[in-house]
């Protein structure tokens, strides 16, 4: 009988430290929701339109404003409280994470002194500099385009964000280093941000698409820097998602057999101060540039405007073919068309009484 007894203490042991592990787990789930300050002070919190839930609950963690994004999000589902909108907000330390994700989810808690910036697929970076300069006439482009070219700043930035890679980007033939990493979105942005400020909400974004496309890229063969160059010249030769598909495996057969890719965008990014229109690129194919695709083989120096997701899709998911060439009809509908040799492309190029040359 006495032996029986002693055999039931292995499960009594097991039983007491499952309900010490629920116990503890249940009291750091409580813990986790209540306030991270005592109420002392109110900080700033912007919500950008479209962004995600979760990077949402990051960002409330990192601002020190909830305990854990991790127990905020099982509290969400657990209350079915996953409502928030866009804005800026002023949120009080005090409030416990209950209190975060209600005051979030009232659209009258968002301040009116907002300032939007849309930035369409493509831009330069200097064109975003002038956008932001417009908003906040207290910068000038000059001022911000001088930070994004700031090695000591990018390797302080590259700290936080990784996919910075400051051997690649400390390179003195770049127009700007941070070219390709000012993510095209619509931005919601508060008036007294600092450059600084303004360009942690471009790269955030940016971190996001990364995120999503980092086994991608991983597998891809080429790094980050040569993903964004590619992607950005299928965003300036294409104007849809199927033609950059198409671009793109385009380009790789160029690369695969040791084809300069000939890409007259990359020469508009060449001439740079100098480039009126794209007439221009057309006739200046041989400027000296270490961007200009005419001059040097495979893919320029780096990225020659700021691609969107569906460009960096498409370059890391072409569409297979055996096309070498392609033309588009620029004077009708934008149709793009495909060639495989050298002949069929100029004959395409005369039917189309076309200047140009995408060889």
């Amino acid at each position: 009988m006495h032996k029986a007894k002693h055999e039931h203490r292995p499960l009594i042991i097991v039983v007491l430290i499952l309900l010490i592990m629920v116990v503890a787990c249940g009291g750091y789930y409580f813990y986790a929701l209540t306030p991270v300050g005592n109420g002392s002070k109110k900080v700033d919190f912007v919500i950008q339109e479209g962004e995600s839930y979760d990077n949402v609950l990051n960002n409330l963690e990192k601002k020190g404003l909830i305990r854990s994004a991790r127990m905020a999000d099982l509290y969400s589902k657990i209350h079915t409280q996953e409502s928030y909108y866009a804005g800026d907000y002023e949120i009080s330390n005090g409030l416990s994470t209950e209190g975060v994700l209600k005051y979030i989810s009232n659209v009258n808690n968002a301040t009116k002194e907002q300032i939007k910036i849309t930035v369409p697929e493509g831009k330069w970076a200097k064109e975003i500099a002038a956008m932001i300069a417009e908003k906040y006439p207290k910068y000038t482009s000059k001022e911000i385009l001088k930070k994004w070219n700031d090695i000591n700043y990018i390797k302080k930035l590259a700290k936080e964000y990784t996919f910075l890679d400051v051997d690649t980007l400390n390179n003195s033939n770049y127009k700007v280093k941070l070219e390709g990493y000012l993510f095209p979105d619509t931005y919601l942005l508060t008036k007294n941000m600092t450059i600084d400020e303004i360009t942690r909400v471009f790269l955030d974004r940016f971190q996001d698409i990364y995120d999503t496309y980092k086994s991608d890229i991983d597998k891809s063969g080429y790094s980050l820097q040569q993903i964004l160059t590619l992607a950005s010249i299928v965003q300036f030769e294409s104007a849809t998602k199927s033609d950059m598909k198409k671009i793109a495996g385009v380009f790789y057969n160029r690369l695969n057999d040791k084809m300069k890719l000939q890409s007259s965008v990359t020469v508009c990014y060449a001439l740079y101060d100098d480039y009126k229109d794209a007439q221009d690129c057309e006739v200046n194919t041989d400027v000296d540039s270490p961007y200009n695709t005419y001059e040097h083989d495979g893919l320029p120096i780096g990225p020659i405007l700021n691609p969107g997701e569906n460009a960096i899709d498409a370059v890391l998911h072409p569409t297979k073919s055996d096309y070498l060439y392609f033309v588009a009809d620029i004077h009708g509908d934008g149709k793009v068309y495909y060639s495989k040799t050298l002949e069929e492309h100029e004959k395409k190029v005369e039917e189309l009484d076309l200047n140009l040359d995408n060889q």
